[in-house]
This record gives structure tokens, C-alpha cells and sequence, in this order.
């Protein structure tokens, strides 16, 4: 259940029995080959997916998060951190006075997830509120999938590249790249984060086959929908 294929008489009517939500969480940032909506792509449909069976309505994701350290790749956007949990803030109050009381965020960008500590202490001051933070990449059974099909697997790299990630007409490479020590990245400008990365891929094989990525997509699939029905 896509909020943006719903009306408000069927949302009251959802409230009279639950009242879950799912707010899906991305970024719009560089992944070297792949679309720069990666993140947002991935996060609202392992949301929508793994919310089907469950009649649990998914807000439109967040196409903005935190990424400053990419911002030297043309079409990324970055949000301060206080622009972050102010917007966050925002949607949980417009949502909460409605009567939604149980908040999923599914989190589909590492840069998103330091905002967590101050949203959860914020939302746990409201009244009856329950929220999970669920980055769904690295939960433990999706990420187990991950790296048993290939343990080096990073930003940009194959992991990320599903075919509702790709662009049409642009072809992967067809290599390994040796993966960057994550402290060169660290404490530096933008523009030295995109000379030591290059077309931004942070180590690993560019693309994998199809059977492989659908086997790790029904993990995550899974695992957030049990994240979903526990909250």
C-alpha cells in the first residue's frame, strides 16, 4: 500500500484498525555507473514489497539525505543535519496527529543513520510512539546474503546494482576494483574524496548476474517485512 495510491477516506478507514506506517528513507547522490536515486529507489520498493501482504500503508520515500562528502559529484544533494531531523520531525508530527503511533524508517543510506539517536529520543517524548530504525541493506540476513555471494561489497559497487537501478544504455565494467580503506575518506574535502574514488565505486565488482541479485532482493524483502509485523 503506496500512500500515493491511496486517498484520505481510505487512510482514516486503514486507522480504525492499525496504525503502522512505513517511511521509507534515501539519498540522491553519486553511484558511480548506476542512477543517482539508488538509494531512494531501493529503500521505498523493499518498503512497498515487503509491505504488500501486510496492508501496511508506505509513505513516498525521501529522496534527500545526508551525503556532504560526495557533493563534488555533479546531481548529488546534501541536507544539514539540522535540516534533517527537522523535516523528519515535521512528517512524524503530521503523521502522529493523524493517529499513526508505530514508525518504521527503512533506511537506504549509511549517511542517513547518525540522524537516528536524536530523532529517537525526539519521538520518544510523543505520546504512544513506537518507531524501529531499518537499515535494510545491512540487517544481519540480508547482509549475510550479501557477502556470502561476494564479501567485497561496497557503495556503488554490485550490491547496489539491481536492474531497477540501472540506466538504460550504460554499460558496467567489466572488473573488480580493489576497495578503498574507508580512513582515505575520512577528514577530507569533497574534491579529494572524488580524486581518490574516480567514478566513485568503492571497491568490487561493478555487476553481478541477475539470478544472484533477485536471491539477495527476496531476503531483504523478507527480513523487512518481518521488521514491519513486529513493530
Amino acid at each position: 500500500m503506496n500512500l500515493r495510491e491511496m486517498n484520505w477516506m481510505q487512510v482514516e478507514a486503514y486507522l480504525e484498525t492499525d496504525d503502522r506506517i512505513v517511511v521509507p528513507l534515501g539519498s540522491t547522490e553519486q553511484h558511480a555507473y548506476l542512477s543517482l536515486f539508488t538509494d531512494a529507489i531501493l529503500a521505498e520498493r523493499v518498503s512497498i514489497e515487503a509491505c504488500m501482504p501486510l496492508k501496511v500503508p508506505v509513505c513516498p520515500v525521501l529522496p534527500f539525505g545526508m551525503t556532504p562528502r560526495f557533493l563534488a559529484y555533479p546531481g548529488t544533494v546534501s541536507l544539514k543535519p539540522e535540516t534533517y531531523l527537522a523535516l523528519l520531525k515535521d512528517l512524524v508530527d503530521s503523521l502522529h496527529g493523524q493517529g499513526f503511533r508505530r514508525f518504521v524508517f527503512v533506511n537506504g543510506h549509511g549517511g542517513n543513520s547518525p540522524i537516528w539517536p536524536d530523532l529517537s529520543a525526539w519521538l520518544g517524548k510523543l505520546d504512544e510512539c513506537k518507531a524501529v530504525f531499518h537499515d535494510w541493506w545491512r540487517a544481519p540476513d540480508t547482509w549475510q546474503a550479501v557477502t556470502t555471494t561476494d564479501p567485497l561489497a561496497m557503495h556503488a559497487s554490485w550490491m547496489e546494482n539491481f536492474p531497477w537501478t540501472r540506466l538504460p544504455g550504460v554499460v558496467q565494467p567489466d572488473m573488480q576494483k580493489p576497495g578503498i580503506a574507508p580512513e582515505r575518506l575520512r577528514d577530507v574535502t569533497p574534491q579529494v574524496v572524488r580524486e581518490r574514488l574516480g567514478d566513485g565505486n568503492f571497491g568490487g565488482r561493478y555487476e553481478r548476474s541477475d539470478f544472484e541479485m533477485n536471491a539477495i532482493w527476496a531476503v531483504a524483502v523478507k527480513e523487512t517485512r518481518r521488521i514491519v509485523s513486529k513493530v
